[in-house]
C-alpha cells in the first residue's frame, strides 16, 4: 500500500513509539497524584509539553494539552465568545475552513453569536475588502486556518492579526495542517491550536496555545487539571507521543515535501489536471486536482493500493461534496471530480512516481 493522504493523518514516527512504550506498558500512575509515581508521570507530561511548546516557538503563554484539535478549536472560539459576549458578539471565520470551527461558530448563533463567514476567491484566499468590513469593535474572534486541509492554501494570518488586534478582537489560529511546516506568526495570534497526528503524533491528543490575557472560559468542567481552564486526566503515553514527535519537526521536512511537489506536478499537471488553489501562497505536500469528468468513487476502486482522498476525510461517508471546493466556485460535478494526494517525511520519491503513474493512468482510462 502507498499512503498518499497525510492531510487526513500522518504515520506515527518510530521515535515518538519508542517513547511512549513504556508509559503503555510499565508506568500507569495518574499524572495528577501527589504520590512519587504520580509526580514522576507528570514530569513527563511537563516535558513534553515544553516540547510543542518550543516547537511552535511561541514566546510566553501557556500550552494547554487537549483531546485534539477539534477540542482546541471548540474551546478557543465557544470560551472567547462566552468571555466577551456582552460587548462583542460577532464571530468571524472564513467559508474554507475546517468544520470544527464553522459547525462550532453556528452552534453559537443560539445563544446570540452573530457570525460572518468571508468569502475566498478562485486561489481560496480570503476576500481582503470582505475582512476589512467584518472585523470591527463588536467582533470577539478572528478564527482562521493557516495551511487549508484541503488545498493547502496559506492564509495571510498575520494581516488577519493585524486587523483582529486594531478591533481589538482575539486572534485564533487553527495551525493543524501548517505546525512544523510553514511559518506560523506568533505575534499575530493570540489562540493557537495544533495535533500531534498530524505531525506523526499519536492520535487522541493535540493542544491550545494561549496567550496571555487571552484565556478562553472553561468549556469543560471537573477537576480542572490544565491549570484550572480544562478538565481532564491526561495521558502521559499521549503527552510523550506528541513532545517526541514535535521535537523532530524540522526543515528537512520541507525541503522533502518540496522536491515531491515538482515530482507530483510533473504528473498531475494541466491542462487534463487542474491544481485548486494559489500554485504559489500554499504547503506543497498538498495537491488537490481535478480531471473533468472523473469518477473519483471508480478511480478509487481501480487504484486500491493506493491511499488517496476525494475530499476531506472528516467529511468522508457524509454524501456531501468538498464545502472547501465550492466556497472556490466549482459546481457540484467539479467538486466531485477531484482527489487529494498528501506526502510527506515518509514518502519515497519512486514510490510517489509509481502510485501518480498509476492514477493518471487509471483516470485517463475512463475517457
Amino acid at each position: 500500500m502507498t499512503y498518499l493522504d497525510y492531510q487526513a493523518t500522518t504515520p506515527l514516527a518510530p521515535e515518538a513509539f519508542d517513547a511512549m512504550v513504556p508509559w503503555l506498558r510499565d508506568a500507569h500512575a495518574n499524572p495528577h497524584s501527589p504520590h512519587r509515581e504520580g509526580r514522576r508521570a507528570k514530569a513527563a507530561v511537563e516535558v513534553a509539553r515544553g516540547q510543542v511548546a518550543a516547537a511552535l516557538g511561541a514566546d510566553g503563554g501557556r500550552l494547554f494539552f487537549t483531546s485534539g484539535a477539534t477540542e482546541a478549536a471548540n474551546w478557543a472560539i465557544t470560551g472567547t465568545f462566552e468571555r466577551l459576549r456582552a460587548h462583542r458578539p460577532k464571530v468571524v471565520t472564513i467559508a474554507t475552513e475546517h468544520a470544527c470551527v464553522l459547525d462550532t461558530a453556528q452552534a453559537l448563533v443560539i445563544r446570540g453569536a452573530e457570525v460572518v463567514v468571508l468569502p475566498v476567491g478562485r486561489d481560496g484566499l480570503v476576500d481582503r475588502d470582505a475582512a476589512v468590513a467584518a472585523i470591527d469593535g463588536r467582533t470577539a474572534i478572528v478564527a482562521a486556518m493557516l495551511v487549508n486541509n484541503e488545498i493547502g492554501v496559506v492564509q495571510p494570518i498575520a494581516w488577519l492579526g493585524e486587523l483582529a488586534r486594531a478591533a481589538g478582537a482575539v486572534m485564533f489560529c487553527d495551525a493543524v495542517q501548517g505546525f512544523g511546516r510553514v511559518d506560523l506568526p506568533h505575534d499575530a495570534c493570540d489562540l493557537v491550536a495544533v495535533s500531534a497526528h498530524k505531525v506523526y503524533g499519536p492520535k487522541g491528543i493535540g493542544a491550545l496555545w494561549v496567550r496571555e490575557g487571552a484565556e478562553p472560559a472553561t468549556i469543560l468542567h471537573g477537576g480542572g487539571q490544565e491549570g484550572g481552564l480544562r478538565s481532564g486526566t491526561l495521558s502521559p503515553a499521549l503527552c510523550v507521543g506528541f513532545g517526541v514527535a514535535a521535537g523532530l519537526l524540522d526543515a528537512a521536512d520541507r525541503s522533502h515535501a518540496t522536491r515531491l511537489w515538482s515530482v507530483a506536478r510533473g504528473i498531475l499537471s494541466g491542462p487534463d489536471w487542474m491544481l485548486h488553489g494559489s500554485e504559489d501562497r500554499r504547503w506543497h505536500g498538498n495537491l488537490n486536482v481535478r480531471m473533468e469528468g472523473l469518477d473519483v468513487a471508480r478511480l478509487m476502486s481501480e487504484c486500491r493500493a493506493i491511499a488517496f482522498s476525494a475530499g476531506s476525510a472528516c467529511s468522508s461517508g457524509s454524501g456531501r461534496s468538498s464545502h472547501v471546493l465550492r466556497a472556490l466556485g466549482l459546481n457540484e460535478r467539479e467538486a466531485r471530480s477531484s482527489v487529494r494526494i498528501g506526502y510527506g517525511r515518509y514518502t519515497g520519491e519512486e514510490e510517489l512516481v509509481q502510485a501518480l503513474q498509476a492514477i493518471d493512468q487509471a483516470a485517463r482510462g475512463q475517457r
